[in-house]
This record gives C-alpha cells, structure tokens and sequence, in this order.
C-alpha cells in the first residue's frame, strides 16, 4: 500500500464494510474500491469539465458485471461479455434513485458513476455496497454534491430482523428491503430517500419496523463517509445552475400568476381529464405569450416565461392540495380514479386481463410453457433460471407520441421487474404448477401509475389462466404521492401524471389483503420521515383493499380449468438409475417417445419427469410408453409386442418400448416350423410371454396363440412331450428321429434351441 492509498472500515452488526481510496483508478474525480466478505466493487465518478444545453441533469449510472468475478467465462461465441444483464440494470437503477436527487438543482454538467464488480463471494449481495461506495466515491470528489448517502438491506427473518442478510438468510425471509437515507441537517434524524422492497405479504407494521431499523445502520454508513470527505475529500469545483430570472418574467408578463392560478382551479372545478387540461394550459400559455412574440421578445425572455408559467402550474397544483385538499382532477387526497375490469378479451392467448384507472389502461397477456421454456439466467448472481417471467412494455402512442421502438429500456425492465416481484410470491411452486409463466404487460394508455396497473393487470390474466396462485389470493398496486409544503404534508392516493410531475415523491405498494408483495419509493427532494412513510403505508392499504374488490368483482378466484389453447403438463417420478433407459443410446427412446406422441419430454437428475403435450391424451400416452419402458418383465407376463427382426433360430420381439425379447424357433408355435418368416415377420404384432430372463438380464420369450398359416400346419406334426427342462423331446418326433438318422445331431438341434431359451447368440 502506498502513502496515497487510504482505508476506512466501518462495522454494521457485526460486518465489515471497508473502504479502499487512492489505489485504483487514479485519474477518476472519485473513485473507492468497497468490499465486503470476498465481495469487491470499484466504483468510480467523473464529471465533464463544461456544461451541456438540456433541461434535465444528465446522471448516467452504469453497472458493469465481469463474469471473472464469479470465476466464469462468459458464454456466446465470443466468450465476452455483452450487453448488461437485467440484474445490472436494476442495480443502476438502484444506485441512480437515491443519487439523482442529492445533487444540486440546476446543475448540467454530465455525471457519470460507474460501478465494476470486480469480485463476488455470492454470500454478500454487491447492490448496497454499490450504493454506498457510489456515494462514497462523489462526496471525495470534486463533483458537487449533496451527500452522503447511506443504504443498507434488512431482511425479516424467522429469528427476527437482520441487517446486511447474506444470500443465504435472504432465502429464509419474508422481506428483502433496501432503504437508502441521509442526514436532516434541522433534526439530525435520518430522513429516508429511497425504498426497494420484495416480501410475503407482510404486514405494514413489520415494514414500518423494519425502517426504524434501517435507520441504525445509514447512520453508521454516512458518519464513515463523512470522515472520509473531511480527511481526504477534494474541494468541491464551482458550476453555474441553470436558473431562469423570473422577476424579469414577472415584470414583463404581470398577469401570468393570477390567470395560471385561476386556470388550475377551473381545471380542478371541471374536473378536466388530461388531454383537455392539457389544450387548457397550452392555450393559455399561447395567450399569454402572444403579444411578445409579436413585438419580437428576446427568445430568451420567451423560454424564461416557459420555465415560470411550468413553475406557477406546479404551484398553483400543490397549494391548492395542502390548503383546500383538492386534486388537479377534483378528487380528495384519498380518492381513486374509477377502475374497470375485464377478463378473456383475447381468445387465443391462454390468459388475458385489462385493468383501467381513468385515462392508464394496461392490457397483460399469459403463456404457459413446459419448464424446459424457464429463463437461463448468465450473470453474477447464484440463481440459474427462473419460470415466472414478468415483461412490461411502453408503447410511444400509450402517451399520445411517436418514437423509435428499439427493444425494452431501462424504465421498461425495472417496472416490469417490480411487478414481477409483486407477484413472484403468490405464484404455485413447480411440483403443484409445473408451468414456465409468461406475463406481458402491454401499457395501451398513460396518465400515471403503469407498473401498479400491470400488477393489477396480471392478476387478472393469472386467474384467468387458471393458476392457481397461493391462497386463491390476488395482487394489486396503487402509486401513493407526496407534496410537502414546509411543514404541511399532504399525502396523495393514486397519482396520475401530473401529480408525478410536479410532486415530491412517487411510492408503490402492491400486495394482498394479508400484506404487502413489493414496494418502491423514489423521492425529489431530501427524504422524509418514517412517520410520513407510516402514515402513507396506511393509507396505502385502504386504496389496495378497494381495488382487490374491484378485481374479485371481474373474477372471484382463479379458474378450475385451463384454457384449452393451454398446453397440458403431467409430472411423475422414475427412479434416477432408470434415466438411462428412457434416454436411450444417444437419445433414440427419449426421441422416440416425443415422435410418437407430440409431446416434450423434459428428465431431471433426481428423475422428475415432465411431459408437455397439446393435450392431456397426448401427455397419458407418453407417460404410459415411459412407465413400460422403466418396469421391469417378470416370468409368466404376457405382452403384445412388435417384430424387429428375424434370424434363422427366431424372431427378436419389442414387447414393451425399447425392450427387446427373443422368441427362439421353437418357441414360435407347438408344431416344428423349418423357418421363422414362415410364419412371422418384421413389423407383425404377436402376444408373447416372457419365460425367462437370464443372469444378463436378457429375456426369452414364446408366442402365444400364434396363427400359423394351414399348409404350415398340415406339413409340421404336433410336439407332443417336452423333457423335463423344458425343451422339446426329439425322439417322439418322427421327422427328428429320420433326421437324426441320417446324420444330423440331435445333440445340435437340442444344443441351438437351449441357448436360444437360455442366451442368445450373436445378439447385435
């Protein structure tokens, strides 16, 4: 270690968190090595040195998985790693949640943070770790920034609550949770900012604990952050905001507050829906702006009245919400938007459901599939597939615009990963549901709220489908909203897309009516107080219990049946030493069996058995061909069987599937046939008995009942006395004994016919 290398380490229940500066990445404006375990991240920040002309402040975050980290070599062709997986993405966006905004309004200077998991020990999850060292990494540097920020995850396990649980514990809890928080500068309590969670419908109480909780170790996760910022921190470079000077505005346009408050208030008096409000505002504006135009204002006075007339909007909304309780809309802070629901509009699919709140209208489609259709999961964490898959699109004209459709972005995967982990826990385990589920929610309309609509959307289709989630119980999610004005909070129930814009926070629930599935809580302005969080939790229960009634009303409960469009699945088990048998050499019995019947056929190493088929008759008989093939032939058991092949001492027989017996020539028939295609031949079904099975587990068997053709007959006389081991007597046989007396042994014959009962030869 060198003199400029420095670390720091903080402990948080019992684990290490060590921070490692000055080593790597030294031309970086920030950059901390966080480690964990054996787990260890670099991340990094910089900052270009100009600013950019755009309206918004470009943050990009990246999440960069190495599959060296795991010990792995990726796989494709080019054994190199690709596009970032859907687990990097959601951790970007992680980290870009809490970040976004702790920087300072109006700053347009590009910011990029990259983090690169250089090591993973799959005991401790990187996610957190990169939070931290994200914020860790800004608040050395000379970026400004209003850090630091402290993340940890608390996990609810049986035992009780745990901070940082490892992979391990997390698969025992009921809550994954990750809050992230900062330090009130007035109260010195940590104010949360930031909230990921997935459980088992857990109560309000319990979250509500598990963020006091939380709180204990942001605390310690900001105070070794600001050691490090007062030690080795640079100083902070100076940036010019992008501000506007609205008292210029003012002064040139004196009516503009008076006609956009008037306006908001008769847009909430009418209860106008979006497009209406929008044309209400636009021509307003218009109005407003006319006669300057005319007289040839500055273009630079004209978007300075933009930004002030947006800003005298945002406003007008939220005063009139914390001193009157009335919405943009008309609504009560409380209330929803009406809500409609509608099952099996699509009549191919093999489940459908739409889900409308007002003007957002969301349409999910399900598929079922064998479990060989899971997901194959390439990327750092333990987990290598998955059968419930959750996608969630974001058509241009869901918003009334065109654009350029080039695969799912970022937003699309996290909300669509968000109502995945809404429903994840109420999904039937393989063994009762042995299906891949596919969900596709298709957002068709847009006015806030979309990803707690398709979770309401798939519940629809889920039951519609007929699977039988847990319980019989259904999902469903409201967007809860904020708007702080000083010391007066007003908590909004079903955000739409205005109240997303101009207010101060957007916080998900989903869940049952037992408990919470999922949350998400992003924030614009510094935190607020767990108190707050409590009572919107609250208020978020009222609002789901009123849509979960909605939902019932369009289906009560899942579906006994599936749709017939559906494809059936039967499981069973075979014993894992009989695989082989049903694989065959190089797959011929395994090829056979799906050829024959249609189906897929899908064997696990402990012998599950899964087998896919159109229909259900389809899916019995392929089980049937698999339970002859492992069962094992006992002496006295008689078949019906097919002709593979003939020999000149008999006829091989495949009395079960892929299971072969040879009836030898004397076993065809009681009458002395001189030649096996005389009187059977390949192709033919003959019922065969087995008589014995010898010590290679080679089987013998005889005819039964075999017809043998009239000229056969007349021409061969009846055996009549068999010796006591079961063979033929030859010296009752007159034609025999000519035989034998003109030379030909006895001997011989008898010596052919017993290998044929008790081995055969040259058996290929």
């Amino acid at each position: 270690m060198t003199e400029e290398t420095r670390r720091y380490s903080v402990d948080v229940f019992g684990k290490t968190i060590e921070f490692e500066i000055g080593k790597l990445a030294l031309l970086a404006d920030g950059a901390v090595m966080i480690s964990c375990g054996g787990t260890d991240i670099l991340v990094t920040a910089m900052g270009s040195k100009h600013e950019v002309d755009r309206d918004f402040f470009p943050l990009v975050v990246d999440v960069e998985e190495r599959m060296y980290a795991a010990g792995k070599i990726p796989g494709g062709f080019f054994r190199r790693e690709g596009r970032p997986s859907e687990k990097s993405i959601l951790t970007a966006r992680l980290i870009d949640r809490p970040l976004r905004p702790s920087f300072p309004e109006g700053m347009r200077i590009e910011v990029q943070v990259i983090a690169t998991i250089l090591s993973v020990d799959q005991t401790n999850p990187p996610d957190v770790l990169a939070i931290n060292g994200a914020s860790a990494a800004l608040c050395i540097s000379d970026i400004p920034f209003n850090g630091p920020i402290g993340a940890v995850r608390v996990g609810l396990l049986p035992s009780g609550l745990a901070m940082n649980p490892t992979l391990q514990e997390l698969e025992d809890s009921k809550l994954d949770l990750v809050v992230a928080g900062v330090l009130n500068p007035e109260s010195n309590e940590v104010d949360v900012i930031m909230v990921e969670a997935g459980a088992s419908q857990v109560t309000e109480e319990e979250i509500v604990d598990a963020l006091e909780f939380s709180k204990q170790g942001i605390r310690e996760m900001i105070r070794i952050q600001q050691h490090m910022a007062e030690e080795i921190g640079k100083p902070k470079r100076s940036v010019s905001l992008k501000t506007h000077d609205y008292e210029a505005v003012a002064a040139r346009f004196p009516e503009m507050q008076r006609r956009v408050e008037q306006a908001v208030r008769e847009i909430a008096g009418n209860q106008l829906e979006k497009t209406e409000r929008d044309h209400a505002l636009e021509n307003l504006l218009n109005e407003i702006l006319l006669p300057a135009e005319m007289e040839g204002a500055p273009e630079d006075l004209l978007e300075a009245a933009k930004a002030y007339f947006d800003e005298l909007v945002g406003r007008s909304m939220r005063r009139m919400v914390v001193e009157e309780e009335t919405r943009i809309d008309g609504r009560r802070p409380e209330d929803i938007r009406p809500i409609t629901c509608e099952v099996g509009l699509v009549s191919r699919t093999h489940g459908s459901g739409l889900f409308k709140r007002g003007l957002t209208q969301v349409l999910t489609l399900l598929t079922l599939g064998p479990i060989s259709d899971m997901q194959r999961i390439d990327d750092l964490s333990p987990e290598e597939s998955k059968r419930f898959l959750h996608h969630y699109n974001f058509p241009p004209f869901s918003v009334g615009e065109t654009g350029i459709l080039r695969g799912p972005r970022r937003r699309e995967i996290g909300h669509g990963a968000l109502a995945e982990r809404a429903l994840v826990n109420l999904i039937p385990d393989e063994e009762r549901f042995p299906y891949t589920i596919r969900l596709v929610s298709e957002v068709l309309s847009s006015n806030g709220s979309t990803s707690m609509a398709s979770v309401c959307a798939s519940s629809l289709a889920l039951m519609d489908a007929g699977v039988p989630l847990k319980e019989n119980k259904a999902v469903a999610g409201i967007a809860m909203g904020l708007i702080k004005e000083e010391d007066r909070v007003a908590v909004l129930t079903d955000i739409q897309g205005f109240e997303d814009k101009y207010g101060d926070m957007d916080f998900k629930v989903a869940g049952t009516d037992e408990g919470v599935t999922a949350l998400q809580m992003d924030m614009k302005i510094r935190g607020i107080t767990v108190e707050t969080m409590q009572r919107a939790l609250a208020q978020a229960r009222e609002a789901r219990l009123y849509v979960l009634r909605k939902i019932r009303e369009a289906i009560p409960e899942p579906r006994k049946e599936l749709s017939p469009y559906a494809p059936r699945v039967v499981t069973f088990e075979v014993p894992v030493d009989k695989i082989r048998e049903v694989i065959g050499p190089g797959g011929k019995v395994i090829h056979r069996i799906v050829a024959e019947h249609d189906v897929e056929l899908d064997i696990e190493d402990d012998g599950r058995v899964f087998i896919t088929a159109k229909d259900l008759a389809s899916a019995q008989g392929a089980r049937l061909m698999v339970e002859q093939i492992i069962r094992e032939a006992r002496p006295g058991e008689q078949f019906e069987g097919t002709v593979t092949r003939t020999t000149s001492f008999g006829a091989f027989v495949e009395y079960l599937p892929g299971k072969e017996g040879l009836v030898h020539i004397s076993r065809l028939s009681d009458r002395h046939i001189p030649k096996v295609e005389d009187v059977i031949n390949v192709g033919d079904r003959v019922k065969v008995e087995v008589t014995e099975i010898d010590n290679l587990g080679r089987v013998n068997l005889k005819a039964v009942d075999l017809e043998i053709p009239s000229h056969i007959a007349e021409a061969s006389p009846l055996r009549e006395e068999r010796r006591g081991d079961g063979r033929y007597d030859q010296r009752k046989n007159p034609r025999s004994q000519q035989r034998n007396s003109s030379g030909q042994s006895g001997r011989h014959n008898d010596r052919n016919r017993g290998r044929g009962d008790q081995g055969h030869p040259r058996r290929d």
